[in-house]
This record gives C-alpha cells, structure tokens and sequence, in this order.
C-alpha cells in the first residue's frame, strides 16, 4: 500500500485537538499539555505553561502525571504525540494529541515563548 510521504499514520481524530482548543482548554485550567519534543527544539519555542518531558523519557515519567486531568502531548507536527497519546490511551490516561504539533500552534500565532520563538528543524 502506499501513502503520501510525510502522511501522519497516527493521526485519529478521537485523539487530535486542534491547538486553539487545545490552548483554550489550557487557559480554562481543563487540561495539561506535555511538550515531548528535543531540549534544542524545546529551547527554539515552545507553548507557555506547558510541561516539559522529551520522548525518551515519558514512559518512565507517567506517574508524576495526574490520571484525573486530561493531558495533550505536544510534538514538532503530531506523529510522536500521536504515538504517545495512544500509548497514555493503553494505559488509562485521557490522553489527546495536538494536531499538527508546535507548527501548527505557532502558525495558528498562538502564544510562544521565548520572544522571537521558531519550530526547530527535527
């Protein structure tokens, strides 16, 4: 079977939240966001009062998350939060993915920090 390249096999509807609401959600205390990009992508701009965890370690940190909030992972474009809110899923988390990532929270001109924040190359 083939697919366009750059398609995001683990997008699911059930799961992406636009990052407006995904902001708003915040902004209402409603929901946590977990950015699970690099350090270096993480230091170009990232979303404010969001909670920093790279990849590689959100396995071994589940249990410092609270499994009574919602929490969104956050990632460059959605595939390795998409991988992840299905991961958090499995375990009984109500987990959501942001769609289209840090890209698209910065192209939508949602808040960044710091000033001048870009989305780092992965």
């Amino acid at each position: 079977m083939n697919r366009p390249i750059g398609e995001n096999l683990f997008a699911d509807p059930s799961l992406d939240l636009d990052p407006a609401e995904a902001r708003r959600l915040q902004a209402d205390g409603e929901l946590d966001i977990v950015d699970i990009r690099e350090q270096y992508e993480w230091d170009a701009g990232r979303a404010p009062a969001t909670r920093h965890v790279e990849i590689e370690r959100i396995a071994s940190r589940a249990p410092e998350l609270d499994r009574a909030r919602p929490v969104a992972f956050m990632c460059r474009a959605g595939v390795r939060s998409g991988m992840v809110a299905h991961a958090y899923r499995a375990i009984g988390f109500d987990a959501y993915s942001v769609a289209g990532g840090f890209t698209a929270w910065h192209e939508q001109g949602l808040p960044t920090e710091p000033e001048g924040a870009v989305v780092a190359d992965h």
